[in-house]
């Protein structure tokens, strides 16, 4: 068995780390990956593949910088070239990058099994570029693997049923990488002592979505709720996209909050271990903070993770000012049972490398 995997960026880096170790525990299958390049910067890329030992890339398109459009094209065109290479027996992608959608696309058009992993979750807001291409990796995928219950009613509303293709709640792959590096993370990183930061007193944060980074009243609305935050005694860190760095600098946004390189997976899961709470506009980071028991205050004006909204675990907050800061207070006091099973009971690895057994079978 031959499986072509594409990754682009940090999340998948991430969930890719846990099924790359169960495909080499099983004899007779190859695993090639495809680096499309999407995240370049080494701190986003190069440092996830070194530290939770995923097997270096086959090939590295060197793809990015690049509009939408152009990204994808290119994308498509190379992974195209690799997959009359190969020949693989399937392809496997993650979450809903370009790289994602040219994987799927590329695989497709070529009669490749095409195996979604994190299928079926929707914002129901078209213009993030992410639900375009969640949801048409979804309709040309022949497995949808939904980390979810609420993912696999979206399918179901939007007539999957009536699709040539299987979907399966397999849970989610990112608990699995929590539990399994966590003890790794905890022995190998030094970022709470370079940065001296206290334990459960500084706020964890990350901004890279276009909706925010691009509109500069969203984005001073955001740092200026940052910088009120730290004058009340909570310092904030703040591991930057180099895209986000250059946009404030070009708009001469200037802040007090501690502004670090983008880090490793160990660094952010020790940030994650000891921080108050968490606020961001990334999906995964909602999710990783649920899994170390974090609130978290969501800077976007949806989530596909509806689940931790409905629970109470997290609020979504847009680019209010004042209402970043109001549910920060709130999360800062309010005390949570976390120990609630909403991603699955682990083992998603191994579940997710079986369904992908049955449909090459098929």
């Amino acid at each position: 068995m031959k499986i072509l995997t594409v990754l682009g960026a940090r999340p998948q880096f991430v969930k890719a780390a846990v099924l790359s170790r169960v495909i080499s525990e099983r004899d007779g299958v190859e695993e090639l990956i495809v680096h499309t390049g999407q995240h370049y910067d080494a701190n986003m890329s190069d440092v996830f593949f070194e530290e939770m030992e995923i097997p270096k890339p086959k090939y590295n398109l060197n793809i990015n910088g690049l509009s939408h459009g152009a990204m994808t094209g290119q994308m498509l065109e190379k992974i195209e070239e690799v997959l009359l290479i190969e020949k693989p027996d399937v392809m496997l992608v993650f979450g809903d990058t370009n790289s994602t959608l040219a994987g799927a696309l590329a695989a497709k058009k070529l009669g490749v099994k095409v195996v979604h992993v994190e299928a079926g979750l929707r914002s129901f807001n078209m213009s993030m570029p992410e639900e375009v291409n969640r949801i048409l990796t979804d309709r040309i995928s022949d497995l949808l693997l939904c980390p979810t219950q609420s993912a696999i009613d979206n399918l179901e509303k939007e007539g999957f049923k009536n699709i040539d293709s299987k979907f399966v709640r397999s849970g989610d792959i990112m608990k699995d990488a929590v539990e399994f590096y966590s003890t790794k993370s905890a022995e190998k990183s030094k970022v709470i002592s370079r940065y001296q930061l206290e334990k459960n007193n500084f706020v964890l944060a990350t901004i890279h979505r276009q909706e925010n980074t691009d509109d500069i009243s969203r984005l001073k609305s955001i740092f200026s709720a940052f910088d009120k935050i730290q004058s009340k005694g909570t310092k904030l860190v703040l591991p930057l996209h180099p895209r986000t760095k250059a946009i404030l600098s070009e708009n001469n946004i200037e802040t007090d909050v501690l502004i670090i390189d983008p880090v490793g997976y160990f660094d952010m899961l020790e940030l994650l271990k000891n921080c108050k709470l968490v606020v961001t506009d990334s999906g995964g980071l909602q999710k990783e903070a649920f899994f170390n028991k974090k609130h978290c205050v969501i800077v976007r004006d949806e989530t596909e993770w509806v689940e931790l909204v409905e629970n109470g675990f997290a609020e979504i907050v847009g680019a209010d000012s004042e209402k970043i800061i109001s549910v920060f207070e709130k999360f800062s006091l309010k005390e949570s049972n976390f120990n609630i099973d909403l991603y699955g009971e682990g083992r998603v690895g191994e579940r997710i490398f079986d369904e992908i057994e049955k449909i090459i079978s098929q």
